[in-house]
Protein backbone atom coordinates (compact mmCIF):
# COMPACT_ATOMS: atom_id res chain seq x y z
CA UNK A 1 0.00 0.00 0.00
CA UNK A 2 1.43 3.65 -0.49
CA UNK A 3 2.13 5.85 2.29
CA UNK A 4 -0.17 8.14 3.44
CA UNK A 5 2.06 11.15 3.18
CA UNK A 6 -0.26 14.63 3.81
CA UNK A 7 -1.42 15.56 7.21
CA UNK A 8 -4.56 16.82 8.72
CA UNK A 9 -6.72 15.19 5.89
CA UNK A 10 -10.04 13.97 6.52
CA UNK A 11 -12.80 12.06 4.06
CA UNK A 12 -15.99 14.37 3.80
CA UNK A 13 -18.92 12.53 3.03
CA UNK A 14 -21.73 14.73 1.30
CA UNK A 15 -25.54 14.48 1.86
CA UNK A 16 -26.16 12.29 -1.04
CA UNK A 17 -25.98 8.69 -0.83
CA UNK A 18 -24.33 5.85 -2.92
CA UNK A 19 -27.44 4.13 -2.96
CA UNK A 20 -29.61 7.36 -3.95
CA UNK A 21 -26.65 7.65 -6.84
CA UNK A 22 -27.74 3.90 -8.03
CA UNK A 23 -31.46 4.24 -7.93
CA UNK A 24 -31.00 7.90 -10.15
CA UNK A 25 -28.45 5.85 -12.65
CA UNK A 26 -30.82 2.27 -12.45
CA UNK A 27 -27.38 0.21 -11.99
CA UNK A 28 -25.07 -0.18 -9.02
CA UNK A 29 -21.49 1.03 -9.83
CA UNK A 30 -18.49 -1.21 -10.29
CA UNK A 31 -14.94 -1.85 -11.75
CA UNK A 32 -14.85 -4.25 -14.09
CA UNK A 33 -11.26 -4.99 -14.71
CA UNK A 34 -9.96 -6.48 -18.36
CA UNK A 35 -6.34 -8.00 -17.93
CA UNK A 36 -4.05 -9.72 -20.58
CA UNK A 37 -1.51 -9.46 -23.04
CA UNK A 38 -1.16 -6.77 -25.85
CA UNK A 39 -3.56 -7.73 -28.56
CA UNK A 40 -5.60 -10.00 -26.26
CA UNK A 41 -8.76 -8.18 -27.39
CA UNK A 42 -8.93 -5.51 -23.89
CA UNK A 43 -10.03 -2.96 -25.45
CA UNK A 44 -12.06 -4.18 -28.36
CA UNK A 45 -14.36 -5.88 -25.50
CA UNK A 46 -14.71 -2.76 -23.60
CA UNK A 47 -15.41 -0.52 -26.48
CA UNK A 48 -18.40 -2.96 -27.61
CA UNK A 49 -19.94 -3.74 -23.81
CA UNK A 50 -19.66 0.16 -23.61
CA UNK A 51 -21.92 0.53 -26.64
CA UNK A 52 -23.94 -2.09 -25.66
CA UNK A 53 -24.50 -0.87 -21.98
CA UNK A 54 -25.56 2.72 -23.69
CA UNK A 55 -28.39 0.97 -26.06
CA UNK A 56 -29.39 -0.34 -22.47
CA UNK A 57 -29.65 3.13 -21.13
CA UNK A 58 -26.58 2.56 -18.59
CA UNK A 59 -23.83 4.82 -17.81
CA UNK A 60 -20.70 3.34 -18.29
CA UNK A 61 -16.74 4.84 -18.87
CA UNK A 62 -13.68 3.85 -20.43
CA UNK A 63 -10.20 3.52 -18.63
CA UNK A 64 -8.22 2.80 -21.47
CA UNK A 65 -4.16 2.35 -20.68
CA UNK A 66 -3.20 4.08 -23.79
CA UNK A 67 -5.29 7.21 -23.07
CA UNK A 68 -3.99 7.21 -19.03
CA UNK A 69 -1.05 7.13 -20.05
CA UNK A 70 -1.54 10.28 -22.12
CA UNK A 71 -3.12 12.15 -18.80
CA UNK A 72 -3.28 11.57 -15.16
CA UNK A 73 -0.22 9.08 -15.29
CA UNK A 74 1.76 10.75 -18.54
CA UNK A 75 4.64 10.60 -16.07
CA UNK A 76 5.26 6.96 -15.50
CA UNK A 77 7.03 4.64 -17.90
CA UNK A 78 7.00 0.91 -17.37
CA UNK A 79 9.43 -0.26 -15.12
CA UNK A 80 8.08 -2.71 -12.36
CA UNK A 81 7.23 0.50 -10.43
CA UNK A 82 5.73 2.34 -12.76
CA UNK A 83 3.58 -0.33 -13.27
CA UNK A 84 2.58 -0.61 -10.22
CA UNK A 85 1.73 3.02 -9.56
CA UNK A 86 0.07 3.45 -12.91
CA UNK A 87 -2.35 0.40 -11.65
CA UNK A 88 -2.97 1.95 -8.26
CA UNK A 89 -3.72 5.39 -9.54
CA UNK A 90 -6.23 4.22 -12.13
CA UNK A 91 -7.59 2.00 -9.51
CA UNK A 92 -8.37 4.74 -6.97
CA UNK A 93 -9.83 6.67 -10.21
CA UNK A 94 -12.44 3.53 -10.65
CA UNK A 95 -12.86 3.23 -6.88
CA UNK A 96 -14.59 6.98 -6.88
CA UNK A 97 -16.24 5.98 -10.72
CA UNK A 98 -17.79 3.21 -9.21
CA UNK A 99 -18.92 5.19 -6.01
CA UNK A 100 -20.52 7.45 -8.09
CA UNK A 101 -22.47 4.62 -9.77
CA UNK A 102 -20.98 4.43 -13.23
CA UNK A 103 -19.68 1.15 -14.31
CA UNK A 104 -16.21 1.33 -14.97
CA UNK A 105 -14.44 -0.26 -18.03
CA UNK A 106 -10.20 -0.94 -17.01
CA UNK A 107 -8.77 -1.99 -19.83
CA UNK A 108 -5.18 -2.27 -18.41
CA UNK A 109 -2.18 -4.88 -19.25
CA UNK A 110 -1.56 -5.16 -15.39
CA UNK A 111 0.67 -8.08 -15.48
CA UNK A 112 1.57 -8.31 -11.83
CA UNK A 113 -1.20 -10.43 -9.90
CA UNK A 114 -0.14 -8.29 -6.73
CA UNK A 115 -0.98 -4.86 -8.43
CA UNK A 116 -4.51 -6.00 -9.38
CA UNK A 117 -5.36 -7.89 -5.73
CA UNK A 118 -4.40 -4.35 -4.47
CA UNK A 119 -6.96 -2.67 -7.13
CA UNK A 120 -9.70 -5.56 -5.69
CA UNK A 121 -8.40 -5.37 -2.08
CA UNK A 122 -9.31 -1.31 -2.20
CA UNK A 123 -12.67 -2.08 -3.92
CA UNK A 124 -13.90 -4.50 -1.35
CA UNK A 125 -12.81 -1.90 1.55
CA UNK A 126 -15.44 0.74 0.37
CA UNK A 127 -18.15 -1.68 -0.54
CA UNK A 128 -17.67 -1.77 -4.04
CA UNK A 129 -17.68 -4.53 -7.09
CA UNK A 130 -14.70 -5.79 -8.53
CA UNK A 131 -15.14 -8.35 -11.43
CA UNK A 132 -11.59 -9.11 -13.03
CA UNK A 133 -11.92 -10.51 -16.56
CA UNK A 134 -8.82 -12.87 -17.84
CA UNK A 135 -8.80 -11.90 -21.93
CA UNK A 136 -7.35 -15.17 -22.41
CA UNK A 137 -5.21 -14.78 -25.73
CA UNK A 138 -2.65 -17.21 -26.85
CA UNK A 139 0.87 -14.84 -26.74
CA UNK A 140 0.89 -16.16 -30.03
CA UNK A 141 -1.98 -15.25 -31.48
CA UNK A 142 -1.70 -11.47 -29.65
CA UNK A 143 1.54 -11.38 -31.50
CA UNK A 144 0.20 -12.51 -34.95
CA UNK A 145 -2.55 -10.18 -34.13
CA UNK A 146 -0.04 -7.28 -33.09
CA UNK A 147 -2.28 -3.98 -34.23
CA UNK A 148 -0.03 -1.25 -33.27
CA UNK A 149 3.53 -3.38 -34.10
CA UNK A 150 4.23 -3.45 -31.02
CA UNK A 151 5.57 -7.36 -30.16
CA UNK A 152 7.55 -6.66 -33.90
CA UNK A 153 9.33 -3.28 -32.03
CA UNK A 154 10.03 -5.18 -28.79
CA UNK A 155 11.29 -8.47 -30.88
CA UNK A 156 13.86 -5.92 -32.38
CA UNK A 157 14.88 -4.61 -29.19
CA UNK A 158 13.46 -1.35 -29.79
CA UNK A 159 10.69 -1.28 -26.77
CA UNK A 160 12.44 -2.68 -23.37
CA UNK A 161 9.84 -4.27 -20.16
CA UNK A 162 7.78 -5.64 -22.71
CA UNK A 163 5.09 -8.09 -21.39
CA UNK A 164 5.52 -11.49 -22.81
CA UNK A 165 8.82 -10.54 -24.23
CA UNK A 166 11.00 -9.11 -22.01
CA UNK A 167 8.63 -8.52 -18.60
CA UNK A 168 6.31 -11.39 -17.36
CA UNK A 169 3.03 -11.77 -17.42
CA UNK A 170 0.94 -12.86 -14.21
CA UNK A 171 -2.72 -14.47 -15.29
CA UNK A 172 -5.04 -14.23 -12.62
CA UNK A 173 -5.68 -17.18 -10.07
CA UNK A 174 -9.76 -17.22 -9.91
CA UNK A 175 -10.91 -13.92 -12.09
CA UNK A 176 -14.82 -13.87 -12.05
CA UNK A 177 -15.08 -14.35 -15.98
CA UNK A 178 -12.40 -15.61 -18.51
CA UNK A 179 -13.11 -14.51 -22.14
CA UNK A 180 -10.86 -16.93 -24.58
CA UNK A 181 -10.63 -14.04 -27.60
CA UNK A 182 -9.54 -16.52 -30.05
CA UNK A 183 -12.06 -18.74 -29.61
CA UNK A 184 -14.99 -16.50 -29.02
CA UNK A 185 -17.21 -14.23 -31.30
CA UNK A 186 -17.16 -10.63 -29.73
CA UNK A 187 -21.03 -10.81 -29.18
CA UNK A 188 -20.42 -13.80 -27.13
CA UNK A 189 -18.04 -11.88 -24.89
CA UNK A 190 -20.02 -8.94 -24.15
CA UNK A 191 -22.95 -11.24 -24.00
CA UNK A 192 -21.18 -13.06 -21.24
CA UNK A 193 -20.00 -10.16 -19.53
CA UNK A 194 -23.77 -8.64 -19.52
CA UNK A 195 -25.10 -12.11 -17.89
CA UNK A 196 -22.66 -11.57 -15.53
CA UNK A 197 -23.17 -7.98 -14.46
CA UNK A 198 -27.13 -9.46 -14.09
CA UNK A 199 -26.48 -11.89 -12.02
CA UNK A 200 -24.14 -9.75 -9.64
CA UNK A 201 -27.16 -7.01 -9.07
CA UNK A 202 -25.11 -4.45 -11.41
CA UNK A 203 -27.49 -3.83 -13.89
CA UNK A 204 -31.11 -3.57 -11.83
CA UNK A 205 -32.62 -4.86 -15.05
CA UNK A 206 -31.96 -6.60 -18.76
Amino acid sequence: MTEQIATNVHWHDGEVSRDDRYRTLGQKGATLWFTGFSGSGKSTVAVALEQALMRRSRLSYRLDGDNIRLGINKNLGFSAADRTENIRRIGEVGKLFADAGIIVLSSFISPYRADRDSVRALHQEGGLDFIEIYVDCPLDEAERRDPKGLYKKARAGQIKNFTGIDDPYEAPNAPELVLKTAEMTLSQEVDAIIELMIQRGILFSA
